[in-house]
């Protein structure tokens, strides 16, 4: 493996809330620890047992805007009524040879996707990932089994999953989430087949 291809994968994975994707990305986790996790900025309030800077950096509104105004997201968007959005400069770690995992739906897939257009040395890493839940009626349990939304909450949530699943075609893959050990497993092998694709690859090193 040469040097362009030892740098680290843009991993965008997208799926409804719910779904498990955090849970896949700690069992991703345990299968290979050159990974570092995008931490999004969002002016949610944090839920119980997130702390700032591991579960999200939470900012205020001013200070959201203040990055805004500065250009400084790669993506940005709101959800349920809250500011969310990913910083540039959460992608560097790649050049130290560590996969980026960005966790963000799908309008955030579509802009991360659009601008990295204009920047082929990033785009050429980008892999898209939508993860699905078995059934609805799945997710709705899972949703559930949370213990940390209202009814109103669900089911805004359950119909926001409806909207979001009709953009599967968008992504490069899709994984079904049926057990997050067996997903994770297929992200892995997603991961190492990526760092060999050929548009990666700047120059003929092999005969270097």
């Amino acid at each position: 493996m040469n040097q362009e291809q030892s740098s680290g994968i843009i991993l965008v994975m997208s799926g409804p809330s719910g779904v498990g994707k955090s849970t896949v990305f700690h069992a991703l986790y345990e299968l290979t620890q050159h990974l570092h996790f995008s931490v999004s900025c969002t002016t949610r309030p944090p839920r119980p047992g997130e702390e700032d800077g591991v579960a999200y950096h939470f900012l205020n509104e001013a200070q959201y805007q203040a990055h805004l105004a500065a250009g400084d997201f790669l993506e940005h968007a709101t959800v349920h009524a809250h500011l969310y959005g990913t910083l540039v400069s959460e992608l560097e770690p790649i050049w130290d040879g560590k996969d980026v995992l960005l966790d963000i739906d799908v309008q955030g897939m579509l802009q991360v996707r659009q601008n990295l257009a204009a920047k082929p040395q990033y785009a050429s890493r980008l892999v898209t990932v939508f993860l699905m839940p078995p059934s609805m009626a799945e997710l709705e349990k899972r949703l559930r089994g949370r213990k940390t939304e209202d009814e109103d909450t669900i089911q805004r949530r359950l119909a926001g999953a409806q909207r979001e699943i009709t953009f599967w075609k968008e992504y490069q893959y899709v994984l079904i989430n049926e057990d997050s050990q067996e997903s994770a497993r297929h992200l892995a092998s997603i991961l190492d087949a990526a760092r060999f694709r050929s548009n990666i690859l700047t120059q003929e090193t092999w005969n270097a």
